[in-house]
């Protein structure tokens, strides 16, 4: 992500975003499935009336494409190859990979059978992938859909040394938390709008006899984002690009003083469901889950996490908009934090057929196949606002795309894989022993600093 860092973004314009986002989330009233805004017809239509999008016709052509995504995610993604099969006469074939991926990538290639397309979950991945002589640029009809249909910013994370490499089918706001609306009422808490309202609404829940916060600590990458929205806030766009980067060590005061904050809520006891033990046996899709089910005594009354969040609450009997709502992450600093996150698709074995899927991921066609099903947001501002089935996710679309270029990419994204994205090693690893011991924050710190360096000196 160097070009992005480039780009000059402000306090302002990140307070700018927050306010529209946090003015359009008051309209959360309407339940889950408002379906009536649709451009095209049901929720799961799959064509997009009056598409330009000009396809070659692939019969006989077999395409695979690589992703981690499971569950929900997984078969609304396949509804959308499904379109592109019907439109081409191609056969795709989804194959599920396992985190991190460039490492399973790599076994495939060196078996001899690379997917044509892997959606990669961070910037770093797509620069390993092109160092090491995997991934194929954009031809001329994917890039052409690239430049018409994203802003300049998420153009500049899908490239590597000035060639387009990646689509951005999938963006995240990361700046969110859920909450129990019914846990809300019965203890009369408020949305809070500072850390120090967090705090204050986390003390009126606790109060009430429920748990504040679900965090799902068995997962690393929740935990390397609740520090990311706390230190873009507080530290500031320009520091966060510099930790980003590895300009300025872990050992950096501003990095102690998000810890300590983190620590306000990681270490309280009674504030998070299971206290840190239970945490960290708690995957992602169960913390959200488990916030949303058990009547009045849910196991807690917050989980934060990204849009995402909407595929795991309709799993649970909560509708999104009344009996599970929302709120932008409060200012821990001047601006309230504006994260983002992204998959990107990049074309592995270069065929017309692979060139073809990536122009079809590239457009609006695609993007709004999956935006109707929910659980999903793009950073393709060609797709109608009126896609996304419910008012939360139409205000959380139209704040990303607002945003233009003015947003943080998710920071242990753009690290090296060895230290932003790997299981059980690096950050992942060292946010899970922080919220095992929230007050070793000067070790943590050390530990940080030592695996970065690592992992930025070797590039991987």
């Amino acid at each position: 992500m160097r070009a992005m860092s480039n780009t000059i973004r402000t306090d302002r314009a990140l307070t700018t975003l927050t306010a529209l986002l946090a003015g359009a989330l008051v309209l959360t009233a309407c339940g889950g499935s408002d379906d009536k805004k649709d451009d095209n017809g049901s929720g799961s239509s799959a064509s997009t009336s009056g598409s330009t999008l000009t396809l070659p016709k692939l019969d006989g052509t077999t395409l695979e494409v690589a992703a981690v995504w499971t569950g929900q995610e997984q078969k609304n993604f396949k509804q959308v190859l499904a379109e592109f099969e019907k439109r081409t006469g191609a056969k795709v074939t989804f194959v599920p990979a396992q985190d991190p991926i460039i490492n399973f990538l790599g076994s495939k290639i060196a078996g001899g059978q690379p997917p044509d397309i892997a959606l990669l979950p961070q910037p770093g991945a797509i620069k390993q992938a092109v160092q090491k002589g995997w991934a194929k640029p954009l031809g001329a009809d994917a890039l052409k859909e690239v430049q018409k249909n994203y802003s300049q910013g998420w153009q500049d994370i899908g490239k590597v040394g000035g060639k387009q490499y990646g689509v951005y089918y999938k963006a995240a706001n990361k700046s969110l938390i859920w909450y129990n609306t019914t846990v809300f009422e019965n203890a009369g808490a408020k949305e809070p709008k500072t850390w120090q309202d967090l705090l204050t609404t986390a003390q009126t829940v606790y109060d009430s006899g429920v748990t504040p916060f679900s965090v799902g600590g068995a997962d690393g990458w929740t935990l390397t984002d609740w520090f990311e929205n706390v230190y873009l806030s507080q530290a500031g766009p320009d520091k966060y690009d510099q930790l980003a980067q590895h300009k300025i060590k872990w050992t950096d005061p501003s990095v102690k003083q998000a810890l300590t904050t983190l620590a306000q809520i990681w270490g309280k006891k009674g504030y998070v469901a299971g206290d840190a033990d239970g945490a960290l046996q708690t995957e992602f899709p169960a913390s959200v889950t488990q916030t949303f089910t058990g009547g009045d005594q849910p196991k807690a009354g917050m989980v934060y996490e990204g849009d995402f969040v909407q595929v795991n609450i309709g799993e649970t009997k909560a509708k999104v908009g009344t009996g599970a709502k929302v709120f932008p992450f409060p200012a821990v600093g001047s601006a309230a934090p504006v994260v983002s996150g992204g998959d990107a698709a990049v074309i592995f074995k270069d065929s017309k057929g692979a060139q073809a899927l990536a122009t079809f991921l590239a457009s609006p066609d695609a993007a709004t196949i999956q935006a109707k099903l929910g659980g999903y947001l793009s950073p393709n501002k060609s797709v109608p606002n009126s896609a996304y089935p419910n008012e939360v996710q139409r205000t959380i679309a139209k704040a990303l795309i607002a945003s233009g270029d003015d947003f943080r990419f998710d920071m242990s994204d753009q690290a090296p894989q060895a230290f932003g994205g790997t299981p059980g090693k690096g950050e992942w690893k060292d946010l899970q022993d922080f919220l095992k011991n929230p007050k070793d924050v000067a070790g943590t710190q050390a530990k940080l600093e030592k695996d970065a360096a690592a992992a930025y000196g070797s590039g991987s």
